[in-house]
């Protein structure tokens, strides 16, 4: 409490204020276009609770499970703990500036960036794995800063429990707790890591993570399966993109900011305790090149570097002319509707096509889930009814098959599958399904699922009524013939990306 008394009071009423509105847009925002692929995934595995997925950890299947049982299975209602996880980012990256000894204005400033910047209001609106990862990176650089700051061995018992829980969640984690462990021991106070708190914070670590560790490893570790595969498939294109990324992920307006919070504790020496967020930022980004990871991973890092970099930035600011002041605010203001427009679903799902869904892809994977089930119903009905019993819709990905889970039944459709990540486990479908099988997509010729799947004849293609330009666009429905018992042909397959 001491160590408390030497900040300034927590500006409670504007932050209170910002968090209030960011909720209501947020909550008057989420019902628009609909779910997301990923987040019928998630509300697909959440049926399913277990402590491992392919390629998820369980924390985000679990808060899908939650919001639905309590709020109701509709996009508004998953969403509503994508904006919880929002407001509590905003809140933690404001405490992180008073850390720095951020006054009412530089709080407010902070939560104002935070709230606004794109790839929050993205991670907010709908529910993602980088909704709860987001404020993981937050809370733990604050309980890392606090110990930095104070010396009290005893933040690392803080430290150890958000890094447990974030290691259920997302292991990118580990990139933060590398990049602040080698600030540390490059700047200091290296003396944070001469204490037993240390071993004792690790091992409440190693206890929260253990089930997430335990699952993984006896299924063969399927997460690196997928990274590897990911890395393989996108790295150079991640590794191009990577920097250009970085400066637009965030907004524009804030990269000054985040600039300004690199130098500042090197030119402040009371602030040299907070050295080691300035190095752990590019060994993050240097780490995420050498892997191929993609660019949007480092971004969680620059946000206590804006709540770092926005006192100086508004000194700069109040030293300024009138002329200074109002050509950063235009630019601010330019920046905050870009970031509205490519975060939030504000514009008719007919006018993302464009520059809308070539910044930002996402918008488009919300459109059109239920005119899909209903192409694939038209289809369905295209197998004879004397025949329908022992068909199966096979679907190419986890979207379609999450899609089809919750709007199929509406149109009559029984339980697909799909050899798609997780959906692998959770078939095959039985031996005595031995009809038509109705094939979402196509299969690659020479695959394996070629000789397992074939005859195949188109009989639809799925348009949605938006006409958005998104991944189900245009897909091609047919109706196959397998050649193999679903219990033989599954492991040939599955898909891991």
């Amino acid at each position: 409490m001491g160590a408390d008394r030497e900040l300034p009071r927590f500006a409670a009423l504007p932050v209170g204020i910002v968090v209030a509105v960011q909720a209501v847009v947020l909550t008057a925002l989420s019902g628009r276009y609909g779910f997301h692929r990923d987040e019928l995934y998630f509300v697909a595995a959440g049926r399913r609770p277990d402590w491992g997925y392919v390629d998820n950890l369980p924390i985000t299947p679990w808060l899908a499970r939650a919001a639905t049982a309590l709020f109701g299975e509709t996009p508004s209602g998953l969403r509503v703990v994508a904006t919880l996880l929002g407001m509590a980012t905003v809140v933690v990256v404001t405490l992180i500036a008073r850390e720095f000894g951020g006054g009412r204005g530089v709080q407010l400033c902070t939560a104002l960036a935070t709230a606004l910047s794109s790839y929050v209001l993205v991670v907010s609106h709908m529910l993602a794995t980088n909704s709860a990862d987001v404020l993981v990176w937050s809370a733990l650089t604050l309980c890392g800063l606090r110990l930095l700051r104070t010396g009290d061995g005893r933040w690392w018992l803080a430290v150890g429990a958000v890094a447990g829980l974030g290691l259920a969640n997302k292991w990118l984690v580990l990139l933060l707790l590398s990049g602040l462990g080698i600030g540390v021991v490059v700047a200091g106070p290296r003396r944070v890591l001469r204490t037993w708190w240390l071993a004792a914070g690790v091992g409440i670590a190693a206890v929260l993570a253990a089930p997430v560790l335990l699952w993984q490893a006896s299924h063969g570790w399927p997460m690196l399966t997928v990274a590897g595969g990911i890395s393989e498939d996108d790295g150079a294109g991640n590794r191009l993109l990577f920097v250009p990324m970085q400066l637009v992920l965030l907004s524009p307006v804030l990269v000054p900011v985040w600039i300004a919070g690199l130098v500042r504790p090197w030119r402040e020496p009371g602030l040299r305790w907070a050295r080691p967020l300035t190095i752990a930022y590019p060994v993050v980004c240097v780490e995420l090149l050498i892997v191929g990871g993609k660019p949007y991973y480092a971004v969680p890092l620059l946000l206590p570097l804006v709540a770092l970099g926005a006192e100086p930035v508004l000194r700069w600011l109040g030293r300024g002319r009138t002329l200074r002041r109002a050509l950063t605010g235009a630019a601010a203001a330019v920046c905050v509707v870009v970031s509205v427009l490519i975060g939030l679903p504000v514009v008719p799902a007919t006018a993302l096509n464009g520059p809308l869904l070539a910044m930002n892809k996402e918008p488009g994977e919300q459109v059109g889930w239920p005119d899909f089930a209903g192409s694939v119903a038209g289809a369905w009905r295209r197998i004879p009814d004397a025949e329908r019993d022992t068909a199966v819709i096979l679907a190419g990905n986890y979207g379609e098959a999450g899609a089809l889970e919750r709007y199929g039944p509406e149109h009559g459709l029984p339980q697909p599958y799909s050899p798609h990540m997780s959906y692998a486990d959770w078939g095959p479908p039985p031996d005595r399904l031995v009809g038509p099988v109705l094939l979402i997509g196509r299969i690659e010729h020479g695959s394996p699922a070629a000789d397992l799947i074939t005859g195949c004849r188109a009989v639809a293609k799925h348009h949605n009524a938006a006409g958005v330009d998104n991944e189900e666009e245009g897909v091609t429905l047919s109706l196959c013939t397998l050649t193999r018992p679903w219990s033989v042909a599954w492991p040939q397959l599955r898909q891991y990306y």
